[in-house]
């Protein structure tokens, strides 16, 4: 078995680089092919964006009874779709803007090289916009329920957070941060127990959308404690589909009844030719402690021990990938969390490459922005680079090393992180006043000790604290 991003040239290229590198060149200035092809939904919120860089928007409920398509076909995406069409940039994609701008590749280059979204290039350059379009590549949460409260979630995603803002109120920010007053009205996320009209409309569109998903992903909350997940599953291995790629993300922290349930289900739908692929990923943004800090209630060595159970016992059709999220407390230790998925490569990918990364940066809270750390950061991050290089796969290294796109990934949030530098001075103290402020109160609340936690940041904490006092 081969996975797109294991196939390399001569040179040991990648083809995910080579074809998001050739699709940059068809594209043009502001053409991106998620808007039409890829979408995440939030329906405990009835909340909509096509990748996780624009803001999330609303899907009109009174247009889904008619028309279930409308959870992604929604008039505002539309409008969007009509100004890359005409070749402008939506002003929602302004990330992805920063980074060409800075001379690197994007994420519309990427994902709009995949097979799922340029087989329909064509078709859609020759669009009006107007059009509603089956996407190939469908992200959903079905429901907020979750047991960690991770330091840049809020109660949209994490039950575990409204119940702690419920009972305690909001953090003294210098806008209040995650503040139940605001979670209210259409902000408020539809508990499971009642009725939600995005959560039905998707198992209406479920048999429509089912025959022409090629990748379908779900995220949460923690979909191992989400009933629809294993509705997803019961539908699979009722309706084999041997091209698609089925997905999940998880905090790989839930109690061990809910992991064997999980575990069971995912060796079944493995074997044989059920499904194309299974990726579990997996959130982890740094090494030991300082990842149990950011992802409170984690248990780190439990995350790791069932990683690798996860890959030993379902030795087939699968894939891990860790989902990075880069914020300012993943720098200290990141480069053990890499050596650690350098170690997994080796045990466990031989015919193919079981075991992947990604780095998305964090862009909210601010206060939690690689923007905002001094140089001295930036230059771990060079170092971290560098060693990268040395680890470059190849053919002696073959699934055991890092992949082009990982090192060229990685300098991109580095060159991200750089243009923090140039921020005016008082909104990053403004931001580091946040970050102690936030910080200071999680322990408090949360039992935790930041300078315990992460000795090696003390100068950073002390001047976070002064800036607070101003």
């Amino acid at each position: 078995m081969n996975n797109k991003g294991d196939q390399v040239d001569k040179n040991f290229k990648s083809e995910f680089l080579t074809s998001a590198e050739a699709m940059k060149d068809h594209l043009g200035p502001a053409m991106c092919l998620a808007k039409w092809k890829q979408v995440s939904l939030h329906l405990p919120t009835g909340l909509n964006n096509s990748c996780y860089h624009p803001p999330l928007h609303a899907i009109p409920a009174e247009l889904l009874a008619d028309n279930p398509s409308a959870l992604h076909n929604t008039p505002y995406k539309k409008e969007q779709r009509k100004i890359m069409l005409k070749q402008e940039r939506p002003a929602e994609c302004s990330y992805c803007w920063a980074m060409e701008d800075n001379g690197k590749l994007s994420d519309r280059h990427y994902r709009s090289g995949e097979p799922w979204a340029a087989r329909d290039f064509t078709s859609i350059m020759n669009s009006t916009g107007d059009e509603d379009v089956t996407p190939s590549y469908v992200e959903v949460n079905f429901n907020h329920a979750c047991n960690l409260k991770c330091s840049y979630c809020s109660p949209q995603f994490s039950s575990s957070w409204q119940q702690e803002v419920d009972q305690f109120g909001a953090y003294p920010t210098s806008t209040q941060h995650n503040d139940p007053s605001y979670f209210t009205g259409n902000r408020r996320p539809i508990p499971v127990r009642e009725d939600n009209p995005y959560v039905d409309a998707f198992w209406q569109w479920w048999p429509t959308l089912y025959p022409e998903l090629e990748h379908f992903r779900m995220t949460g909350g923690e979909p191992l404690l989400d009933k629809n997940t294993y509705r997803v599953f019961d539908y699979v291995l009722a309706n084999p589909k041997p091209d698609l790629h089925l997905n999940v993300t998880s905090n790989f922290s839930v109690d061990d009844k809910s992991w064997n349930k999980y575990l069971g289900y995912v060796k079944q739908l493995c074997e044989g030719e059920r499904i194309e692929h299974f990726m579990q990923y997996v959130s982890l943004d740094a090494w030991g402690a300082p990842a149990e800090y950011i992802r409170n209630g984690m248990n780190f060595d439990l995350v790791w021990q069932r990683v690798d159970q996860f890959l030993t016992e379902i030795p087939g059709r699968n894939s891990i990938t860790f989902i990075v999220t880069m914020n300012n407390l993943s720098v200290t230790t990141l480069d053990q969390l890499f050596a650690g998925i350098l170690e997994l490569r080796k045990k466990h990918s031989t015919t193919y490459q079981r075991v992947w990364f990604d780095t998305p940066v964090l862009r909210t809270p601010t206060w939690q922005s690689l923007q905002i750390l001094p140089e001295s950061y930036v230059s771990r991050l060079e170092q971290l680079k560098a060693w990268m290089q040395t680890a470059q796969e190849t053919e002696a290294t073959r699934f055991h090393g890092f992949k082009d796109y990982e090192i060229a990934r990685l300098d991109r949030d580095i060159a991200w992180m750089r243009a923090g530098q140039q921020l005016d001075p008082a909104y990053r103290h403004q931001q580091q006043a946040d970050f102690y402020r936030f910080f200071a109160e999680a322990d408090r609340r949360h039992g935790t000790n930041f300078a315990d936690t992460f000795p090696e940041m003390g100068s950073w904490w002390t001047e976070c604290e002064y800036w607070s006092r101003q």
